[in-house]
């Protein structure tokens, strides 16, 4: 799944696909480079982040990026980026088959239902507050993250279902970064599979995060690693999700990935035990 952020402000890429004419030849390139499935975001959710976006400017965002991509490419699969049931909506009549809801449908009363009917893909994503929330949040315990993610994801998949959403149609996702701050990523990272027993497909997004960064600290000088240089380091943790059972890896950068994820799969096949 490539990310493709139409926004002023995203967290690694604000405004450099802020516009039609960037964010179309973008979306072609990562397909061109191996994306099957292309995530496309009108709002920013980066830690820190208190405006609300209206759906009207999301979708003035989305929409036309929608129609652009799918007239050059038209069996491309287009998921949206979205936690508003008007812009679900909307980004569904426009071409989209995803909802990739941040909240877990939780930040609007109106999604399951949306959802359930528009028969749609849907992405349930765990997360721990709200962005401009997440600093102030007391630390969770190592031992503590996996069963937190595991049960609030357990929950949001019973209220999907009980909303009517299918459960074939319904993918979850740990939300690395979304309320875990730093080293409370790589607890919930080692013991990711464990969440295959809730029997669903997993969606992972660790591209370029800031635990990743952190983690690199020692190599500058006791500084976060920049932006630009996460691709190591993104390979390397998105492999760990693979090979710890993600079906589905959201990432920035296609092309490299995509060649780490036929490692990771090639591993997997030649794992003999099971």
């Amino acid at each position: 799944m490539g990310v493709l952020n139409v926004t002023p402000d995203s967290f690694s890429d604000g405004g450099q696909f802020f516009h039609v004419s960037t964010a179309v030849p973008q979306g072609l390139r990562m397909l061109d480079e191996g994306a099957d499935i292309l995530d496309i975001g009108g709002e920013s959710t980066r830690p820190g982040q208190k405006e609300v976006l209206s759906a009207e400017e999301e979708q003035a965002r989305v929409l036309p990026v929608i129609e652009g991509i799918r007239r050059a490419r038209p069996d491309v699969i287009i998921s949206v980026d979205t936690y508003k049931a008007a812009t679900a909506i909307a980004a569904v009549r426009a071409g989209a088959e995803i909802i990739n809801d941040v909240s877990g449908l939780l930040w609007d009363a109106e999604m399951a239902a949306t959802c359930a009917k528009l028969e749609c893909g849907v992405v349930l994503m765990h997360t721990r507050g709200r962005p401009d929330q997440w600093k102030s949040q007391p630390p969770l315990k190592p031992e503590k993250v996996l069963p937190l993610v595991r049960n609030e994801l357990r929950e949001r998949l019973e209220d999907a279902r009980k909303a009517g959403i299918a459960r074939e149609k319904i993918v979850l996702d740990p939300g690395y970064g979304f309320g875990k701050r730093l080293d409370e990523n790589y607890p919930l990272l080692a013991h990711q599979s464990e969440l295959l027993e809730l029997d669903q497909p997993l969606l992972v997004g660790v591209s370029r995060k800031s635990f990743l960064a952190h983690a690199l600290k020692p190599l500058y000088q006791g500084k976060d690693a920049p932006i630009a240089a996460r691709l190591h380091a993104t390979i390397a943790a998105t492999t760990a999700a693979i090979l710890a059972g993600a079906s589905v890896v959201r990432v920035h950068d296609v092309r490299p990935v995509v060649e780490a994820a036929h490692i990771a799969d090639a591993i997997l096949q030649g794992d003999v035990r099971h």
